[in-house]
């Protein structure tokens, strides 16, 4: 009686789905015409919207109306209503324990390998989650998880039937994707420079900061955080106006190179006159941003002066006076 009860229940959902999948958009009112089963559709209506695949279409009318994603929607009827008949989707789980929200609030680092996959699979199949899936092909995998581009869809429908062609393109597209942006950091890592002198230094700032050093009419104070091999992360600007201590304030320059979780940076700033010569406002400053950095636990590895296609270190100013 229980797999009867159950084949009717998955044939109703699948006849529903069918009918929403006839349209392109469709509202709920429009739905609720239909006598039969109004909060069946709700459901279904309510959980497609959860997963992504269908989105609310902005409109003055009082009656939402949705509009699938994807035209023609991609979507395996009897894979999805088999895991919403059957609760084996994730959304049943209490939210500390679903994938999906540990990763919203947590991060994905601290997600096991099972819940990463069971983000990817999405939805499960009858007597089956998807977290349960995502922990049989963990277990498979034990410390293999190299071998896992390697599985096809057989492959993984061998360890889980809940892999569908769907899930497996999903946990492809992760992968490829993850090999990419390895790939992408590996090379920006190769080409960033390591900035461990006086000349480095100079040489980095007369590069990247060509505008400030002919062009700005206005002095301008910009920061170049530094991670713990000295590779650049990013630059930003600290302040324009005059070089005064009371413009260039402790606060503004550590408070980039906190965000950046900087071990070191170099302050840079330009002389609209041409002439890169520290003045001893210049001298007085660096010697304040250093005191605060010792203080603070970060760095500061240089103050370059540019102006004019020109550039003065002024730790290698200070020494050679």
């Amino acid at each position: 009686m229980k797999l009867q009860a159950h084949s009717e229940r998955q044939s109703l959902y699948e006849n529903i789905l069918a009918g929403l999948l006839a349209r392109s958009d469709f509202s709920i009112a429009e739905l609720e015409e239909s006598p039969k089963h109004p909060q069946i559709t709700r459901r279904i209506v309510d959980q497609l919207l959860q997963e992504g695949l269908i989105h609310q279409l902005p409109s003055v009318e009082t009656t939402p109306r949705f509009r699938w994603q994807n035209d023609p929607p991609q979507l395996d009827v009897n894979h999805w209503v088999s895991g919403l008949v059957s609760n084996c989707q994730i959304p049943s789980a209490p939210p500390q324990d679903r994938p999906r929200e540990r990763l919203a609030s947590l991060g994905p680092t601290r997600l096991k390998l099972s819940e990463l996959l069971a983000i990817l699979i999405r939805s499960g199949r009858p007597g089956e989650s998807a977290l349960q899936a995502g922990e049989k092909i963990a277990g498979q995998l034990h410390n293999r998880l190299e071998q896992l581009p390697e599985l096809g869809l057989p492959e993984l429908k061998q360890i889980s039937m809940a892999v569908n062609e769907p899930a497996w393109c999903q946990i492809m597209a992760g992968i490829e994707l993850g090999r990419r942006v390895h790939a992408a950091a590996t090379f920006h890592q190769q080409d960033r420079p390591r900035l461990r002198s006086p000349d480095e230094s100079m040489q980095y700032c007369l590069a990247h900061f060509n505008r400030l050093s002919w062009e700005a009419r206005q002095e301008e104070v910009h920061l170049v955080t530094l991670d713990s091999k000295s590779h650049p992360i990013a630059s930003h600007l600290v302040t324009v106006g005059t070089l005064r201590n009371n413009l260039v304030h402790p606060r503004e320059v550590f408070r980039h190179a906190i965000r950046d979780a900087a071990n070191s940076f170099i302050m840079v700033h330009n002389h609209p006159s041409g002439d890169p010569t520290p003045s001893e406002m210049d001298l007085q400053v660096t010697a304040r941003i250093e005191e605060s950095g010792e203080i603070v636990g970060i760095t500061m590895l240089d103050h370059i002066v540019v102006a004019a296609g020109k550039a003065v270190s002024i730790m290698q100013f200070r020494e050679n006076r």
